[in-house]
C-alpha cells in the first residue's frame, strides 16, 4: 500500500495532505511552532561543533575527531533529545490523528503487501531538513507491516525509466576532492561488491593532470554500457539554481546541471540508484528525481568522514544480501543508532532516501538460475525478429532451399579440401532414356512396354549382380497384354533361379509422410514369395528410414530393401533366406524374421545386415511430424560426386551388340529405372524428372562425363545415393535450424553480457565475432564430413547477429 503525504508551510501554519488509493484524501492544518526551528538550529550547531573536522564539505581538518574543550557531545545528545521530543509532539497533534490512524489501519491489514510506503514531500527546504524518518506513526497500535518513509521532491517533470540493464551489475564510483578526507574505506566497501558487481572508479588523483577531469566524468557517466548504481564520495554542497555542487578536485567543482545530459543518458541506459556519501545533498536528490532517476540516497547535513564510511560499510553489505535500498538504508541507520550512537551521536538522523513515486525499490538481482535465464532472454524487438526467423525456418520450402544451398557449399568445400571419397560405387544404374525407347510404340512410353523391360532385365543378369532393383510400378491397372506380363515374369523368375534378389518399386498412400499400406502390384509379375517390394514416394532428397516401432515386414523403403538384400546376399555363410521359386512364404517377412533371431557376427556384411535391420529414426522424429517437420531424418549427401555413389549407363548401351558385360560385373547392385524421358512418372508425365540440385549441378559442371541425363535429376539417382549411404553407413543427420537458432540466441545473449561487462574496442569485437562466425562455418563444413552432422549456418548466424549488433553498433562513450 502506498500513501503520499505533502506538507506545505504558509507563514506560521503547515498544511498536511494525505492521498492514497483511488482518489482518497485527508487534509489537516497545524500551527508550526517557532520553538521547533530554534531547537533544530540548536541541535545543528551542536552537531556541527562536534563533527567540525573531517566533514565531507569544503573545510579543512585533520581527519579525526578532536577532544573538544567544550563537551559538545553532551550538548549534542541533549539538543537531539529536545529537538526530537518537540518534533514528535508536534507530529502527534490531534489534527493528524485521522491520517496516522488511516496509515496504521493499512499496516494492520493482512494482504499481499510486505510494507506500507509513505512518500513524503516537503515544499519548504526548512521542513525538508527535519528527520521525518524518525516519525513513529503507529507506536500505540499492533501493526503487522513496517511503515517505510521515503522522500519525494515537489517537482518531478520526468517519468521514471523502466529499463533495466542486462548483465553483471555495474557501479560507477566518482571519488572527488579528498582534502582532509580518506576514501580508502570507501574503496574497500565498494570492492566488497566485486562478486556481484563490476565497480569502476574515476576521479581526482594526486600528481596527475586533472585538467580534463570534468570531461572524463561526463564520458564515464554516459558510458554506452550503462550503470546500475552511481556513487559519489567527497565534498558537496546545496545549490538551488544548479541542482547541487560536487567537489571533484581541490578548488574544482562540477554542478549537477553540467552533467544533467549525461545523467539522462545514463537513466535511459539503466541507471536506477545514486548514493551521494557527501554533505548537504537535499538539492542533489531533488534534482536527480526531477530528472527521472528512480532512487537517490543522500546526507541532508554535513557528514563526518568516519560516519560516512561506517554508513557505507553497513549499507552495501545489506544491499548485497538482497535488501532493497529502503531496507538497506534503514538497516544502516539502525546500526548507527543502536551500535554507534555513543561514538557518532545523531549520525543516524542524517541519511535520507528520495524516490520517484513510480519507481520499484532497487535491489541487487538474486544470484539464481532464474536471473541468469532472464538475462539471456532477448529484448522485445529481438524476440520479434528471432520469432519471425523461427517461423520461417519451419516452412518446408525455406528448409529445402537452406538445405540445398548448404549441401552445395559442402560440395565446394569437399572439392577444395580434397576430401572426396574414393570411387568404388556399389550401384550400377541402368537408365531407360529417350534414346533407349525411341523405337517403341508411342503408347508404350508412358506405360513402359514390359517386354522391353524384360529384355533389359535378361541383359542385366549377365552382369551377375546380387540385387536388382526395378524402379517401375508393376500396377495391374497399367497392364497392356498378358504376353507382356509373361515375358517379364519369366525374366524375373530367371533372376530368382540365380538367387538374385529382385526388389520392385511400389508406393504407399498419397503422401510418404503418412503411414499407409503399400500398393498391391501385378501378382502375375511380382510374386511376394520370390521377390520383395519397397515404396519409393519419400520426402525429396531425404534418406528414407523407418520410424521407431515400425517393422520392415509391414512396409519398407525401396532403397533400404536393396541395401539390406545386398548385405545378406554378399554374406554366403549367413543362415538367412535366399530367393527361390520354392518359397512358400512372403520373402520380405521371412528375411525380417530371420534377422530378428540372427546371432551377432564379425563378418562385415552380416554386421551390416544387422545394422540396417536395427536402423530406425529417433523418437523425436515422430513428435516433429505433428508439425510437418522431419527432425533428424538423414539427408542424401549430394556433396559426394555422383560417380562415387553409382555408375550409370543407358539401356540402349546395355542392349547394344558390342556391350562388354565384364566391364560392369563389379557392381553387386543394379537398378533399372527411367532415365529422364518426358513421359516418366507415377501419376503424370515428367513426375520422375526433377530440377538438378545445386550440388549435383556443381559436380556435373566440373565433370560433364559423369551424367547420362544432364538436363534433369531423376528419382533413380536419388535411390542410388540412398543405397550407397546405407551400405557405407554414411548417414548425414541435419540438425534443425530451430534448434541451432535457440543455441545461437543463448550464445548471442551471453556474448552481449560478456561484452557489456568488459571494456573492449568495438571494432576489435566486431572483427573477433566475424572471425568466430567464419570459424563456425568452417567447423560445420568439416564436421559434416568427419561427424556426419549438418549444422545449419545462415539462420543461426542471423539470430546471433540480431542479438549482438544492436549493442555493437552503439558508439562507445565510456572509459574505465
Amino acid at each position: 500500500m502506498r500513501y503520499n503525504l505533502k506538507v506545505w508551510q504558509i507563514e506560521r501554519q503547515c498544511l498536511f495532505d494525505l492521498t492514497w488509493g483511488k482518489g482518497q484524501q485527508l487534509s489537516a492544518r497545524l500551527v508550526f511552532p517557532e520553538t521547533l526551528t530554534n531547537l533544530y538550529q540548536t541541535w545543528q550547531l551542536a552537531y556541527l561543533n562536534f563533527y567540525k573536522s573531517a566533514l565531507r564539505a569544503k573545510v579543512k581538518g585533520s581527519g579525526s575527531i578532536p577532544a573538544p574543550t567544550i563537551d559538545w557531545r553532551a550538548n549534542l545528545v541533549q539538543a537531539e533529545a529536545q529537538f526530537l521530543a518537540e518534533f514528535h509532539y508536534w507530529l502527534n497533534s490531534p489534527e493528524l490523528v485521522p491520517m496516522r490512524s488511516e496509515i496504521a489501519r493499512a499496516a494492520t491489514q493482512q494482504d499481499n503487501s510486505a510494507a506500507i510506503d509513505l512518500f513524503l514531500t516537503c515544499e519548504a527546504i526548512e521542513l525538508a531538513r527535519f528527520p521525518w524518518e524518525t516519525w513513529e506513526i503507529a507506536t500505540s497500535l499492533a501493526i503487522a507491516k513496517p511503515i517505510r518513509i521515503a522522500r519525494s521532491p515537489v517537482n518531478i517533470r520526468a517519468e521514471v525509466s523502466q529499463r533495466q540493464r542486462q548483465g553483471k551489475l555495474r557501479v560507477l564510483a566518482i571519488l572527488g576532492d579528498d582534502t582532509g578526507l580518506d576514501f580508502q574505506a570507501d574503496r574497500l566497501a565498494l570492492r566488497s561488491l566485486s562478486k556481484v558487481a563490476e565497480v569502476t572508479f574515476i576521479g581526482w588523483q594526486a600528481g596527475k593532470d586533472n585538467g580534463d577531469l570534468k570531461e572524463q566524468i561526463r564520458q564515464a557517466i554516459a558510458d554506452e554500457r550503462g550503470w546500475d548504481i552511481l556513487f559519489f564520495a567527497g565534498h558537496s554542497n546545496e545549490s538551488a539554481i544548479s541542482g547541487g555542487e560536487l567537489g571533484i578536485a581541490p578548488n574544482q567543482s562540477i554542478f549537477l546541471s553540467e552533467i544533467a545530459p549525461q545523467l539522462l543518458l545514463a537513466k535511459t541506459r539503466g541507471l536506477q540508484f545514486a548514493l551521494f556519501n557527501s554533505c548537504n545533498g537535499l538539492s542533489l536528490a531533488e534534482s536527480l528525481i526531477d530528472l527521472g532517476l528512480s532512487q537517490v540516497a543522500v546526507m541532508r547535513e554535513p557528514i563526518h568522514n568516519q560516519v560516512a564510511q561506517e554508513f557505507l560499510a553497513r549499507f552495501l553489505p545489506s544491499l548485497a544480501k538482497g535488501q532493497d535500498v529502503r531496507e538497506a538504508l534503514l538497516t544502516a541507520c539502525q546500526y548507527l543508532k543502536l551500535e554507534k550512537n555513543l561514538t557518532y551521536p545523531s549520525a543516524y538522523l542524517i541519511p535520507s532516501l528520495f524516490c520517484h513515486p513510480e519507481a520499484v525499490p532497487f535491489c541487487l538481482p538474486p544470484k539464481n538460475w532464474r536471473r541468469w535465464i532472464g538475462q539471456l532472454l532477448p529484448s522485445p524487438k529481438q524476440a520479434i525478429a528471432v520469432g519471425a526467423l523461427a517461423a520461417i525456418s519451419l516452412w518446408y520450402p525455406v528448409q529445402d532451399w537452406l538445405r540445398e544451398t548448404r549441401v552445395w557449399s559442402q560440395a565446394i568445400y569437399r572439392d577444395v579440401t580434397h576430401q572426396v571419397p574414393i570411387a568404388n560405387p556399389p550401384v550400377l544404374l541402368v537408365q531407360i532414356d529417350e534414346a533407349s525407347i525411341q523405337n517403341l510404340d508411342g503408347r508404350k512410353k508412358n506405360i513402359l512396354d514390359r517386354r522391353y523391360l524384360a529384355k533389359v532385365l535378361d541383359k542385366v543378369q549377365q552382369l551377375q549382380p546380387k540385387v536388382i532393383g526395378i524402379d517401375y510400378l508393376m500396377d495391374s491397372s497399367m497392364q497392356e497384354s498378358p504376353d507382356e506380363d509373361r515375358q517379364l515374369r519369366e525374366a524375373v523368375e530367371n533372376a530368382v533361379r540365380k538367387q538374385i534378389w529382385v526388389v520392385f518399386a511400389t508406393v504407399q498412400g498419397a503422401n510418404a509422410w503418412v503411414v499407409t499400406d503399400e500398393m498391391e502390384l501385378t501378382p502375375t509379375v511380382v510374386n511376394p514369395k520370390t521377390t520383395m517390394r519397397g515404396y519409393i514416394n519419400v520426402p525429396l532428397w531425404y534418406l528414407e528410414i523407418l520410424p521407431d516401432q515400425v517393422r520392415c515386414s509391414d512396409r519398407c523403403p525401396f532403397a533400404y530393401l536393396i541395401a539390406l538384400a545386398s548385405a545378406v546376399a554378399l554374406n554366403p555363410h549367413a543362415n538367412l533366406p535366399k530367393p527361390s521359386l520354392d518359397n512358400q512364404d512372403n520373402l520380405r517377412t521371412q528375411l525380417i524374421q530371420a534377422l530378428d533371431t540372427a546371432p551377432n557376427s564379425k563378418h562385415p556384411y552380416q554386421d551390416l545386415a544387422a545394422y540396417l535391420h536395427r536402423l530406425r529414426l529417433p523418437a523425436i522424429y515422430d513428435f516433429s511430424q505433428k508439425f510437418d517437420q522431419l527432425w533428424l531424418q538423414p539427408i542424401l549427401d549430394f556433396s559426394i560426386p555422383p560417380d562415387r555413389a553409382f555408375k550409370s549407363i543407358t539401356a540402349k548401351e546395355l542392349l547394344s551388340d558390342n556391350f562388354d558385360a565384364n566391364s560392369l560385373s563389379s557392381h553387386p547392385i543394379v537398378i533399372v529405372a527411367p532415365g529422364g524421358y518426358r513421359q516418366a512418372g507415377v501419376d503424370k508425365e515428367g513426375q520422375d524428372n526433377f530440377s538438378v540440385p545445386m550440388a549435383i549441378a556443381y559436380w556435373r559442371d566440373k565433370y560433364p562425363a559423369i551424367s547420362t541425363v544432364p538436363h534433369v535429376f531423376v528419382g533413380a539417382e536419388a535411390h542410388a545415393y540412398a543405397v550407397h549411404h546405407l551400405r557405407s553407413r554414411h548417414l548425414v543427420v541435419p540438425i534443425p535450424d530451430l534448434w541451432m537458432m535457440a543455441i545461437a540466441l543463448v550464445v548471442g545473449r551471453a556474448t552481449v553480457l560478456i561484452y557489456l561487462q568488459r571494456d573492449r574496442n568495438r571494432t576489435h569485437w566486431m572483427i573477433s565475432l566475424a572471425i568466430a562466425n567464419s570459424i563456425y562455418a568452417v567447423t560445420s563444413w568439416q564436421w559434416y564430413i568427419s561427424g556426419l552432422v549438418l549444422l545449419p549456418w545462415l539462420l543461426p548466424s542471423l539470430t546471433f547477429w540480431i542479438c549482438v549488433l544492436p549493442v555493437l553498433r552503439r558508439k562507445s562513450h565510456g572509459a574505465r
